[in-house]
């Protein structure tokens, strides 16, 4: 990607807005619209002590309010006071383990969020385009390997995934809507496994990893063989910034998966590559218990998008997980703050494209 190729983007009429801004997606979004000299606006919970938010030091960088997604109301003041032009809809519940534990929760979150997220839209005649971030984890996933794509049947097994579906059957009803009476251009973008610097969400394989690593204490890795599309954060946000950008210019893509070219990666090769590159002297573990919770397999075909939109991921899967690691690294010696870090592989995207 090229900033060149976000010439209608840039010139909306109004801000974009980034919903779950707080967040660690959320965060490097921001970043990245501001890179490019695009105004952005948030609304979100308030950002956790540890997020990549607060590290960063963001309090006030934007205009922005803190609220639940759940609440419609506070949802659509925001949207009516600020006009945005595009709404990129991140705000979510996104952990799987988390979802078993908090099912009513996830599904308040992630489906009943997204509706009030649509119903302000469609209540404001600025908005012209709605991006929704969903998963690959909406796929029916019968773990035989093959790789999904967008015209693949969806079912949820977890909570998290089946309330990712019922997000994808909102949209497909405000799609409907949109036929009928009018409104934005809804856009659905599913992603892989999401990985770089700042991300410290429980129960995640690379954030799991760099605690371990700094603290120098024992880990247990589950599902070690499972595999997953493991990308860059920057690399689907760009996917993400084209596909708008594509349809300010007209074209009609609702649905694309963004994810890496190169087959999925196994748990324990991604261990593997992230110790090395660490230098790393804790001791892990790769537990023998085979989960029944999560996918043993996850494989995502994106070639849609890299055929219409121009669009391929600028690190590999290797290159990802060492740009990761190198992040944490000169960011807990302190030879970088993490915005700087961050902005640092921004230009670096954008210079080498």
């Amino acid at each position: 990607m090229n900033i060149k190729q976000l010439s209608h983007i840039k010139r909306v009429s109004g801000p974009i807005l980034v919903t779950g801004h707080t967040g660690f997606k959320g965060t490097w979004l921001t970043l990245l619209l501001e890179r490019l000299g695009i105004e952005v606006i948030g609304l979100s919970l308030p950002p956790l002590p540890t997020s990549l938010y607060k590290k960063s030091k963001r309090i006030g960088k934007i205009k922005e309010d803190f609220f639940d997604i759940r609440d419609s109301n506070a949802v659509h003041k925001f949207i009516k006071k600020n006009k945005p032009s595009v709404i990129i809809h991140l705000a979510a519940q996104p952990l799987v383990l988390e979802s078993y534990k908090n099912p009513k929760y996830t599904f308040e979150v992630n489906a009943i969020g997204t509706s009030n997220v649509l119903e302000a839209a469609f209540k404001t005649n600025s908005t012209e385009v709605v991006l929704i971030s969903t998963t690959d984890k909406v796929y029916e996933n019968n773990n035989l390997g093959k790789a999904f794509f967008e015209t693949d049947p969806l079912r949820g097994k977890d909570p998290y995934s089946a309330s990712k579906v019922a997000a994808e059957n909102v949209i497909y009803a405000w799609r409907e809507i949109k036929n009928k009476s009018g409104g934005p251009v809804l856009l659905t973008a599913r992603a892989g496994n999401i990985i770089g610097g700042g991300d410290l969400s429980k129960n995640r394989l690379i954030p799991d990893l760099v605690r371990a690593f700094n603290s120098n204490s024992e880990l247990v890795i589950r599902n070690p063989s499972s595999s997953r599309p493991w990308q860059h954060v920057l690399d689907p946000l760009s996917g993400y910034l084209l596909m708008i950008d594509n349809a300010i210019n007209g074209d009609n893509l609702e649905v694309l998966n963004f994810g890496p070219i190169d087959k999925s990666m196994k748990v324990k090769e991604v261990v593997k590559i992230a110790s090395k590159h660490w230098g790393n002297k804790s001791t892990i573990v790769f537990s023998k218990e085979k989960s029944t919770i999560e996918a043993k397999s996850l494989e995502l075909d994106s070639s849609l998008a890299r055929n219409t939109l121009n669009w391929s991921p600028f690190w590999n899967q290797s290159e990802a997980i060492i740009e990761t690691i190198n992040w944490w690294k000169e960011v807990l010696n302190k030879s970088l703050l993490p915005e700087q870090r961050c902005n640092f592989e921004i230009d670096k995207m954008f210079t080498d494209m």
